[in-house]
């Protein structure tokens, strides 16, 4: 190769008495150009033979090697109820390791308006915990079914995938969002993906978490008839395993559905001042966000995640972005 690529041409311009010398250029001749073609093959990704030094890729926290964003939705507290008041200690350390909303607002009451408002952008013009009524518009299932993204709610209580019952035990249909829009509640392959809270476990240990999922706890644990040590125990034995498999991406978002007052901001919220809890890699650690938000910024941060657009209040001009929650200054793309 040396020959080929110039060194014949110092060799005949030496006299053959100087051999030593001749010896000596090509040689330096060849080293050069054997560093020149590593460094070439390297570029491409090739290198040109092994290395005696072994890489070690950076760990990754979730089996499958995905990143997601897990929803938890709670119930019925305003920030001071949680936040402060000693009766939720691994709530609130979590809050003070992670990323905590300390201005952020549900949209109305009561509950199930809230739920269909996360996933839709919109109440859609319901206004109450009606068990028979339907949601009609687009909705966050249906971007990521078009954009191909996987996604599956769990339910705890839940008796069977997608059970159609108002109530059965701790379960709640209210607490439910997915099962008000007929486009889901209707097609079998959709509505599979409504699953107990049962499968969880299983799913986590077969890395087949989807990217977006949606965790609704029973009616204890998502403390609407229980008190706040209910839901604490619950985020407790549950959060430290979803943290370990969310991805280097993954985001953990836990969130109340109302609160008890009127209070409101953004334009469209006046449910109630309600904590949101933001955990994950990309999370800013220690930080507290003291501008308002509400379940509309939440709903635009899942959806620029995985990079959809904006759904109705999720669009809105008004609506303020929890990109200061994140390290980058806005959330990682999924």
């Amino acid at each position: 190769m040396c020959a080929e690529s110039g060194a014949s041409g110092v060799a005949g311009s030496l006299s053959a008495r100087r051999g030593p010398l001749l010896l000596a250029v090509l040689a330096i001749c060849c080293l050069a150009l054997a560093a020149v073609e590593l460094a070439r093959t390297t570029r491409a990704g090739k290198p040109a033979r092994a290395s005696t030094t072994r890489a070690v890729a950076a760990p990754m926290a979730t089996g499958d090697g995905a990143s997601h964003f897990v929803l938890i939705m709670l119930e019925n507290r305003e920030l001071h109820e949680v936040i402060g008041s000693g009766s939720a200690p691994y709530i609130e350390e979590l809050a003070r390791g992670q990323a905590l909303a300390e201005s952020y607002h549900a949209i109305t009451h009561p509950s199930l308006p809230n739920y269909i408002a996360l996933l839709a952008g919109s109440t859609l013009g319901i206004s109450s915990d009606c068990t028979s009524c339907e949601a009609h518009g687009t909705n966050l299932v249906d971007q990521l079914e078009a954009a191909h993204i996987g996604w599956r709610a769990y339910m705890q209580g839940m008796p069977s995938p997608c059970y159609r019952g108002a109530e059965t035990s701790r379960y709640a249909k209210r607490h439910d969002p997915f099962m008000y829009f007929r486009q889901i509640s209707a097609d079998p392959g959709r509505c599979d993906r409504i699953v107990p809270l049962s499968r969880l476990a299983g799913e986590l240990r077969n890395g087949t978490l989807p990217p977006f999922v949606w965790i609704t706890p029973d009616l204890c644990a998502d403390g609407h008839n229980c008190g706040n040590s209910a839901p604490n125990h619950f985020l407790a034995g549950l959060v430290p395993t979803l943290l370990a498999h969310l991805g280097r991406n993954g985001v953990l978002a836990i969130v109340w559905d109302e609160g008890s007052t009127n209070d409101g901001c953004c334009s469209h919220a006046a449910g109630g001042t309600v904590p949101l809890i933001l955990a994950g890699r990309p999370v800013r650690h220690h930080y507290v966000l003291r501008t308002p938000a509400d379940h509309y910024s939440l709903l635009a941060t899942i959806e620029q995640s995985f990079g959809l657009s904006r759904l109705r209040g999720a669009a809105c001009p008004c609506t303020p972005s929890l990109s200061p929650m994140f390290r980058a200054g806005h959330p990682p793309h999924l």
